[in-house]
């Protein structure tokens, strides 16, 4: 029979799951590939740094299905196909696809519903139980990404350097991170992955959800995803809203209330989908 290979990718990490025949599954854990930013040798450079030393010795044929984040359109999908295809060359089919139908098909299962994506980046889509139906309308990090991990660092931060957090707020960010204006921009303008850069900060404003000024924050960031995202989605208010990635996860009692404010229907809260798409698979 043959080994199945599952990847769902984000900006920041990849999880895999290897499927054998007879054999317990073995989950393998990577940084980001975003075919979109990164060149083939960058691609392949991280899969035989990282990927390759976690994979037993594959003699029997493998089927390779690959959801990762910049995997957008044929040109990045073949670059990310041809360099999974230089470390796995067992394998027979190698499928690569969007982040947005991982997360669809993780969490909906075969089921249509309107599926989120809230992590280092956002997103959201129709998804008819086979198909995503609706573009893409994320426009990334700098011109997008409302509610996301990257946003709500950059809302945090960029407050922290106006001026504009509360005193209590203001001192335990600056004793945890020590930053200083040059500092932030060298990393949003100077070195890459500002996205991940911005999304570290989150977990400080999971730590401070008691705080008045971070639930405003965060809330605010939701309603912007609310606004953008879901309502342009068709019959967004006939179908459950399903969430997937560590922000919507740890945040989703919020998220819950605020879907409940707006007489919108709840549907799962899946921090990755990659269980999801292991039974989707199976």
């Amino acid at each position: 029979m043959m080994s199945i290979l599952i990847a769902d990718s984000g900006s920041t990490k990849t999880e895999w799951r290897l499927i054998r025949p007879g054999q317990p599954s073995i989950a393998i854990h990577t940084d980001g590939l975003n075919p979109y930013f990164q060149n083939q040798e960058q691609l392949q450079q991280t899969l035989l740094a990282q990927l390759a030393p976690q994979l037993p010795a594959l003699t029997e044929p493998v089927s390779v299905h690959f959801y990762g984040t910049g995997c957008t359109g044929p040109a990045s999908n073949d670059r990310m196909a041809s360099a999974l295809q230089t470390i796995l060359p067992t394998a027979t089919t190698i499928d690569v696809a969007s982040d947005m139908l991982g997360a669809a098909k993780g969490a909906a299962g075969h089921e249509p519903g309107i599926v989120c994506i809230l992590g280092t980046g956002s997103n959201a889509c129709f998804f008819d139980g086979q198909q995503l139906t609706t573009p893409s309308y994320s426009l990334g990090f700098w011109l997008g990404d409302e509610g996301s991990g990257g946003n709500l660092g950059k809302r945090l931060v960029t407050a922290f350097l106006h001026g504009k957090l509360p005193a209590d707020l203001h001192a335990a960010f600056a004793a945890q991170f020590n930053l200083d204006r040059l500092t932030v921009l060298d990393h949003a303008y100077n070195q890459p992955y500002p996205n991940r850069y911005f999304a570290s900060f989150t977990p400080f404003l999971s730590a401070h959800r008691q705080s008045a000024f971070v639930r405003e924050l965060v809330l605010s960031a939701f309603s912007d995803f609310l606004q953008l995202y879901i309502r342009r989605l068709p019959e967004y208010d006939r179908h459950p809203i399903h969430f997937v990635g560590s922000v919507a996860y740890y945040f989703s009692d919020w998220l819950q209330e605020l879907l409940i404010h707006n007489h919108l229907q709840t549907g799962r809260f899946v921090k990755a989908p990659i269980d999801g798409l292991v039974a989707y698979h199976s």
